[in-house]
């Protein structure tokens, strides 16, 4: 079974890095390595770095304070070619080029053009992982026998979150991640099964199905652009189309570090915009409990059936 990885870069080349670097060290190789890089420009721009996680706490916030250290341009340009150089040779690497709008990445097209690309390359089972995810080293191999065994199943697998002193590039080979295992405590309530994942619980970091199975959900809704909603969104449309989601403890992934914060307030526009849309596709909000948290601080309020920016961010 042609067994496929595709991937999404915008910057995160040393990330992009570790994965191809792990992923060429697996029990199995990928028979095609897709990688999306979104470009602005003539460049591929990367993050000069998300904002430092801030304790949510009890404190009073401000809709200033929230957003005073979010700059409006936080990207800073590198050659496309950097990219290239960084993957193992020993991976059958293919390069696709997105242009793209910096501040509203349209992720949803990017996935689906991935996996096109690869589906029409021969791929018959294809991997999505997230660029900070380092697979372990029986990922592919495990995704590869799961959709071979129960195809007509989206399946995921645990993601383990490296803190900023669990370096990658310190590793000789995957087996060693195995001593930094610790699953995101968000998905405790998932079990190994063919149906074992809550549909709120589907994330886009680490996740397989089949060429027919792609099909069948007909790919991620593209009128979601910027960070939030479009991978809740495929899991209900995956649902309505009779799909299950399959959870398994084998293909593990380990994301690398990098600084963010909590709530996501450099992505409030997007997220916001992507929850409504949501919303009039599905009658409910996904990212709940992002929006109350910004409604709490001052940065939203809810009007009807629609959340909206404060006088306050629509005027900054």
């Amino acid at each position: 079974m042609s067994t496929a990885v595709v991937t999404l870069a915008f910057g995160r080349t040393e990330h992009l890095a570790q994965q191809a670097r792990m992923l060429a060290a697996g029990t199995q190789l990928p028979d095609d390595y897709v990688v999306v890089r979104m470009r602005a420009g003539d460049q591929v721009r990367v993050p000069a770095g998300d904002q430092v996680r801030v304790p949510a706490g009890d404190q009073v916030h401000t809709a200033a304070d929230d957003l005073a250290d979010v700059p409006v341009d936080d990207h800073a340009g590198i050659p496309v070619d950097d990219h290239a150089g960084t993957v193992d040779p020993a991976l059958s690497t293919r390069w696709l080029d997105l242009p793209v709008d910096p501040a509203r990445l349209p992720l949803a097209a990017a996935r689906n053009l991935g996996v096109e690309a690869a589906i029409e390359a021969g791929a018959q089972t294809v991997i999505l992982l997230d660029v900070d995810c380092v697979p372990a080293a029986r990922l592919v191999e495990s995704y590869r026998r799961l959709t071979a065994q129960q195809p007509e199943v989206i399946w995921s697998g645990p993601v383990t979150y490296l803190s900023p002193e669990q370096r990658v590039a310190e590793l000789a080979a995957p087996a060693e991640l195995a001593a930094w295992t610790d699953p995101h405590p968000a998905r405790r309530s998932a079990v190994p099964g063919p149906d074992g994942l809550p549909r709120d619980l589907f994330w886009s970091l680490s996740f397989a199905l089949t060429a027919a199975t792609w099909r069948t959900v007909g790919g991620f809704c593209t009128d979601y652009t910027g960070y939030g909603g479009e991978d809740t969104d495929f899991a209900r449309l995956a649902e309505a189309a009779g799909i299950g989601l399959g959870w398994s403890v084998e293909p593990m992934a380990y994301h690398q570090y990098h600084p963010t914060r909590t709530p996501p307030v450099q992505h409030l526009q997007s997220i916001v915009a992507n929850a409504n849309l949501f919303r009039s596709r599905w009658s409910e909000f996904p990212m709940v409990g992002w929006l109350e948290e910004f409604a709490r601080r001052g940065l939203i309020r809810r009007r009807g059936e629609q959340w909206e920016l404060t006088d306050q961010i629509q005027e900054g």
